[in-house]
C-alpha cells in the first residue's frame, strides 16, 4: 500500500447506501478491513466472539472505556456498542485502512480521538431516490419511516462537521471518489455544491414530515 494506513469513516443518513459502499470497499480490496466492535450484548446463534464481535460484559466494557481502550462508544437499544483502539493499531501494523460504518455520534468520537481519520458524510441524490429506499424495504411502518426521516434531518445538520461530503448518485463513481479521498488524491471537499445538496435535502424533508407525517412529528415534540 503506497498511502498510509488510516480510519475511513463512513457517515450518512439511512437510505443512502452507506452499508453497501462499505462492503463493497472491503470486498474489493485487501487494502480495507472492517473493525470488531466490542459489544456488551449477548451472542446471537452463530456469532463468534472475536471474529462477530469482541463481547464484553457491561463492567469490562467501563474498564475499557476508563484504560482509554475504545476510540467511540454509545448504547444502543440498551446494549453497548464501541470500536476497540487496538483494531487500528493491528490494522496499521499490516498496512489496512479500517472502515466504520457508524452515525455521526460516532464519528464526532473518532474525529477527536483520531485526527488521522478520513471522516466521510454520504448523501442521496435527492429526496425522491432517498424516500424510494426508504419505502422500498417495505419492512417500516409510517411511524419508523417518520423516525428515520427525524433522524435524517438531525444528522444532515452536522453535514458541516465533516470534511468530505460525497453525493453517491452512482455507486462505482462513489466507491472511487472514497479510494481517492483515502489515497490523498481528492483534497477536502465539504464545501460548494455537494453542502448545497444537502441544504435542499434538509429542507425537503422537513416538507416532507409536515405534510406527510405531521401526527408524529407533532408526536414528537
Amino acid at each position: 500500500m503506497s498511502t498510509r494506513a488510516c480510519a475511513v469513516v463512513l457517515a450518512a443518513p439511512s437510505g443512502t447506501g452507506k452499508t453497501t459502499l462499505a462492503q463493497r470497499l472491503v470486498g474489493q480490496s485487501s487494502d480495507y478491513v472492517f473493525s470488531i466492535s466490542a459489544t456488551t450484548r449477548s451472542p446471537r446463534t452463530g456469532e463468534v466472539d472475536g471474529v462477530d464481535y469482541h463481547f464484553v460484559d457491561p463492567a469490562g466494557f467501563e474498564a475499557m472505556i476508563a484504560d482509554g481502550e475504545l476510540v467511540e462508544w454509545a448504547e444502543v437499544h440498551g446494549n453497548l456498542y464501541g470500536t476497540p483502539r487496538a483494531e487500528f493499531e493491528r490494522a496499521a501494523a499490516r498496512g489496512e485502512h479500517v472502515v466504520l460504518d457508524i452515525d455521526v455520534q460516532g464519528a464526532r468520537q473518532i474525529k477527536q480521538r483520531m485526527p488521522g481519520a478520513k471522516l466521510i458524510f454520504l448523501l442521496p441524490p435527492d429526496v425522491q431516490t432517498l424516500m424510494g429506499r426508504l419505502t422500498g424495504r417495505g419492512t417500516e411502518d409510517s411511524a419508523a419511516l417518520a423516525r428515520r426521516l427525524h433522524s435524517a434531518l438531525e444528522e444532515l445538520q452536522v453535514v458541516e462537521e465533516f470534511d468530505y461530503v460525497v453525493v453517491n448518485d452512482d455507486l462505482d463513481r462513489c466507491l472511487e471518489t472514497i479510494r481517492g479521498i483515502v489515497s490523498g488524491k481528492v483534497e477536502m471537499s465539504g464545501s460548494g455544491a455537494a453542502l448545497q445538496s444537502a441544504r435542499a435535502l434538509r429542507r425537503e424533508i422537513g416538507r416532507i414530515l409536515e405534510e406527510d407525517y405531521s401526527e408524529y412529528t407533532n408526536a414528537k415534540r
